[in-house]
């Protein structure tokens, strides 16, 4: 096109947009846009608020409004599959984000848009406002989006009021309602179990609903967890497609549904789980949902995941661009049978170890029912006089006289039918009154929808770190889901699933505003438990109990998709019968810990342990704060490979591990590496060799970032060399 008539051109669509404040002849235009991208969001001449676009950023925002009319699809007889939060009962065909019952029995909604606002947070951070009004009933919704610009990444939310003369029901309430043209769908979610975490499965969405949700109380992950990624129109790769990840921000019951609609679009809809929790509403009552968010990647997923693990970092997780503490555990060590004098020498071996902190797990409580295994103790929270005769206080001590820093495990929301707590209240625990109790690892879940147990569970952790100021480390476990769910406190059993959560947090939010940087572990024994609900007020997870270091390796990359390293706790344990090498590799990639008796260990072993120690010293600021390039993928090759790169490009760590154990596996190819820059001249060695091994790889030789990224470089990866880490350092 000349240049003149495009100049022209475009400075009467920019006169166009001024003169009608981006409205066509039917449509006012909202574009909520990030850095490469655009959720734009129309208003009909009727007031009906839909997403007409969800995709890469046009340089001119007034071309917006020409999208709809560019497809030619079936009609819609409702006017709202693409609606931006879905009323029911109205018009209505598809699914709902919102379903009522009002005060006077009616069950139609419709939501109209009335206004909205934009609020600059920070710079990149804005927030938009959007208030809709059913035209019948006082009825609202304001849809909250938070744009982060920089990471392409939306958060989004809703908060559900009315005025009306009696409560209204709320039967569904979605916190974002999302609506993607393309021409196919592929979803890519996870399941898991005990041990078996983070399973990846695809398929391609077909007309209909696909649901993925949890109906467990707590400990969401077990079997569901509240994390995915749909690739539009094929399926995306590590570096190439278009793919949205998504996300709820919710510690309890989820639901998201895809729906493929008439239309051949895709609507996704997230939130709280309506089973068994229909609300009641009372008027000039706020119900607040939690937050989703989505971002979308147009160069496959490995970009999604470094704009989420960024996002994540500087937006969500606690404290995550801080320190993080490396640590020795007793658990495997010990189990539930230790006392002070054992205590002492693990903590010895802590310093000489050269990790920061002894950690102190399950089995330090109780008394007239002392937790000798896992069927007593739990909400007994006093220190077991038999095996810690002066308390955790001279733990501390010894710790700290040992330069060392002391951390101790807590399950804080649960109990053991063989406790005091269990006696003295009964009304606190969650079960159903005319029924058997169930257990899940011999316990119960605590109510903590009741403000009394909210107290109890603050108060535990408050007196731990006033009785003991030196405390530096919490673990939190959760290892029950809620069986016959039922609460003594809440009036509206409807409401307690809800109220659970929100009682939760209460609790994380009164300990934060009091300890507001102890880093506290968000653990469970089965099944993971993390979310970025959870995340604002941990620093860390515990993704399984599986630690046999194979495993981890499939594992540990399915989680990289969406949570940063930084925040991934990898334990070295007795699992797994890789070597000692093996398992400390595949533990640095993330948050280094150890579950292991040091001073049993061979001499070598130990040698080669104080070394890796310092080594991951040396370079865990490029795992924790670095970006994270995928190379070669587990599940489809021999060779599983990732590296790391810090922010200046100067240097990185690649991780490198045999995971097929046929006959003569070798990596005979180069791995392609990312993420380097193609002017600069890198060396490339071997780090982290065991004790009396040399390596094969020359480190005299250097390569331009353009050869690395081209061409590769080949690990040797074979049966004697299973796992190799290298380390890439820019030549000046």
């Amino acid at each position: 096109m000349n240049l003149k008539i495009k100049f022209f051109r475009n400075c009467f669509l920019t006169f166009i947009v001024l003169i009608v404040g981006f409205k066509s002849v039917a449509q006012t235009i909202i574009p909520l846009e990030t850095a490469n991208n655009a959720l734009v969001l129309s208003i009909s001449k009727e007031k009906d608020l839909s997403i007409i676009y969800y995709g890469k950023k046009l340089a001119n925002s007034s071309e917006y409004a020409f999208v709809t009319q560019n497809y030619n699809q079936t009609e819609d007889y409702s006017k709202l599959f693409n609606a931006a939060y879905t009323p029911s009962g109205s018009r209505n065909l598809a699914e709902p984000a919102l379903s009522v019952t009002h005060g006077d029995g009616n069950n139609s909604l419709d939501l109209k848009y009335v206004s909205h606002k934009k609020n600059t947070l920070e710079k990149n951070v804005t927030q938009y406002e959007i208030i809709l009004q059913d035209p019948v009933y006082p009825f609202k919704v304001v849809l909250y989006y938070k744009v982060f610009a920089s990471q392409d990444l939306f958060e989004q939310w809703s908060t559900i009021s009315h005025t009306e003369k009696k409560s209204v029901l709320l039967h569904k309430f979605a916190s974002a309602n999302l609506h993607l043209k393309a021409k196919e769908y592929h979803l890519t979610h996870f399941h898991g179990d005990w041990a078996k975490e983070m399973q990846p499965e695809q398929t391609k969405l077909s007309h209909g609903i696909k649901v993925l949700d949890s109906k467990l109380g707590t400990r969401a992950n077990l079997f569901q967890p509240s994390v995915f990624m749909v690739s539009l129109d094929e399926q995306a790769a590590e570096n190439n497609g278009t793919v949205l990840y998504g996300a709820m921000q919710w510690s309890g019951n989820f639901k998201i549904d895809f729906e493929v609609d008439p239309q051949d679009n895709l609507r996704i809809l997230a939130g709280i789980n309506n089973f068994a929790s229909t609300y009641t509403l009372a008027a000039n009552e706020d119900f607040i949902t939690p937050k989703f968010m989505h971002l979308l990647s147009h160069s496959g997923k490995g970009e999604a995941s470094r704009k989420m693990h960024s996002w994540a970092r500087n937006h969500k997780i606690l404290n995550g661009n801080g320190p993080r503490y490396t640590l020795l555990n007793n658990w495997e060590a010990t189990y539930f049978d230790f006392d002070e004098p054992k205590l002492f020498k693990l903590i010895k071996d802590t310093k000489d170890l050269g990790v920061d902190l002894f950690l102190l797990d399950d089995g330090w409580f109780g008394n007239s029912n002392p937790r000798n295994d896992d069927h007593a103790g739990l909400g007994d929270w006093q220190e077991n006089k038999k095996k810690l005769p002066n308390g955790i206080a001279s733990l501390v001590k010894e710790a700290t006289n040992n330069k060392v820093k002391f951390g101790i495990w807590i399950e804080p929301e649960m109990v053991n039918p063989k406790s005091d707590l269990y006696k003295q209240h009964p009304d606190w625990v969650v079960k159903q009154p005319e029924r058997p109790e169930h257990y899940m690892r011999n316990q119960l879940v605590l109510d903590l929808s009741n403000p009394k147990v909210q107290d109890f569970v603050y108060s535990l952790v408050d007196d731990l770190f006033v009785k003991n100021p030196d405390l530096a480390y919490i673990k939190w476990d959760a290892n029950s889901i809620i069986f016959n769910a039922h609460s003594a406190y809440q009036k509206n059993q409807s409401h307690f699933y809800i109220k659970y959560v929100q009682g939760l947090y209460d609790v994380f939010n009164k300990i934060r505003k009091k300890y507001p940087t102890v880093p506290i572990m968000l653990c469970s024994g089965g099944g993971g438990r993390v979310d970025y609900g959870a995340l604002e007020y941990f620093t860390e997870f515990w993704p399984s109990d599986n630690t046999d270091p194979l495993e981890r390796v499939f594992m540990q990359w399915e989680y990289s998709y969406f949570y940063p390293s930084i925040s991934v706790a990898n334990h070295i344990t007795e699992w797994g019968h890789q070597s000692l090498k093996f398992k400390m590799d595949v533990a640095m990639m993330g948050k280094l810990g150890f579950d292991i008796v040091f001073n049993k260990l061979e001499e070598k072993d130990k040698t080669f342990a104080k070394q890796a120690v310092e080594n991951y010293n040396s370079f865990k600021n490029t795992i924790w704060y670095g970006d994270l390039y995928r190379l070669s993928d587990p599940k489809t090759q021999n060779i599983a490979s990732l590296m790391y790169v810090n922010e200046t490009k100067t240097s990185a760590i690649m991780f490198n591990y045999l995971v097929n154990n046929r006959y003569d596996i070798k990596s005979r190819q180069p791995i392609v590496l990312n993420g380097l820059d193609a002017k600069k001249k890198y060396k490339v060695s071997e780090i982290n060799l065991y004790p009396g091994k040399s390596s094969s790889i020359s480190s005299d030789a250097t390569y331009s970032g353009e050869f690395l990224m081209t061409v590769g470089f080949n690990p040797k990866i074979e049966s004697s060399r299973k796992s190799v880490v290298l380390k890439i350092e820019e030549v000046l």
